[in-house]
């Protein structure tokens, strides 16, 4: 099963050609750690570098907007509009009682929204802190909490998504403007079309995986495997149902092969049950209490360690493995280093 889940996340033998292909393939990909998020993508096309990839961002090739679990994620244009209407309503009742707090109502949402899109009409690229500046213009008092949730707001709503890169700042711009119409979905094609990129892309998963990926209830994220499950084949491991992709059904049992995971990866986080991957033992090691989720070292499809950027140019990243490696799973290992400097400096 592991070979299965190293294939399906595009981390062995990938056929993707380009970074919008691999963020459609795998639907979203957690990206509040813009810089991490970009290896996330580099490190499913061989060589790849950070300068291609943030091009792409750039060119609009896919985005970067608050949409299923609230937080980041990159998603591609042509599924962001179907994938915000799934998730809008739970996102603004996360931030309800927050939005008390902050003295923020539908009322001055109505207003911020009006501002927001009035500011971005012609194409414009502005930063949070440009669109703080229109706001306070607008007699709307501004601090960075509530600028925050102005902007998350204008994200699920629809209205903007991410513009280019302004040197290392993030921008938005209209959503309606940065991406070309598409056909709309309704709940149910929505629903079944989000089950089907999951469970190909992560499998093998069970439903309860896919709850937490999308942040679907228990009834909706049933609805959707209802759909398409007999696209998929169900296997039993320790009592559960697992789904796998008939396309994944007889991928050979992998070679030796390390790859350093970014933080947030995928093919850690997208899972409720991460035991497979990742030992009881060393949870706390890779995932911090508050959620934070580390650079990690995977070979043949366990994770073995740690890994962070070093500033030695010699050494271009430093490791902090679980157990001592044996020599050629170390030696994999300054392979991989290799790749993610070289990603970074070409």
């Amino acid at each position: 099963m592991i070979s299965i889940r190293l294939a399906s996340h595009q981390l062995l033998n990938t056929t993707l050609q380009s970074p919008k292909a691999v963020v459609s393939w795998l639907g979203a990909i957690q990206a509040q750690d813009y810089n991490m998020a970009k290896w996330a993508v580099g490190i499913r096309l061989p060589e790849s570098t950070d300068k291609a990839v943030e091009a792409a961002f750039n060119n609009g090739d896919f985005l970067r907007t608050h949409v299923l679990r609230p937080t980041w994620h990159f998603v591609s244009p042509e599924n962001i509009r179907w994938m915000l209407a799934l998730s809008a309503e739970r996102i603004k009742s996360s931030s309800r009682a927050r939005d008390r707090d902050l003295e923020i109502t539908e009322e001055l949402y109505s207003k911020t929204n009006h501002v927001i899109e009035k500011a971005l009409e012609g194409n414009r690229q502005l930063t949070r802190e440009d669109l703080g500046t229109e706001l306070e213009n607008a007699k709307i008092p501004v601090n960075s909490a509530r600028l925050v949730h102005f902007m998350m707001r204008a994200e699920v709503e629809g209205i903007v998504c991410s513009g280019a890169m302004q040197g290392k700042a993030h921008t938005y711009t209209l959503l309606e403007e940065r991406v070309p119409p598409v056909k709309s979905l309704s709940k149910e094609e929505a629903l079944a079309k989000l089950a089907q990129i999951y469970f190909t892309s992560h499998c093998p998963a069970t439903l309860s995986d896919f709850v937490w990926w999308s942040g679907l209830s228990q009834l909706e994220a049933k609805k959707g495997l209802e759909a398409v499950k007999s696209n998929f084949i169900p296997e039993e491991i320790n009592g559960q149902t697992y789904w796998l992709a008939d396309v994944f059904r007889n991928v050979p049992i992998a070679d030796e092969c390390v790859r350093l995971l970014p933080a947030f990866d995928e093919y850690i986080i997208s899972y409720r049950d991460r035991r497979a991957v990742l030992p009881s033992e060393n949870h706390s090691k890779a995932i911090s209490s508050n959620g934070i989720f580390r650079p990690t070292i995977l070979a043949n499809g366990q994770i073995i360690g740690l890994w962070k950027k070093s500033t030695s140019k010699a050494r271009p990243v430093g490791f902090d493995f679980f157990e001592q490696p044996d020599d050629a799973t170390k030696s994999l290992a300054d392979k991989a280093a290799n790749d993610f400097k070289l990603f970074l400096e070409k």
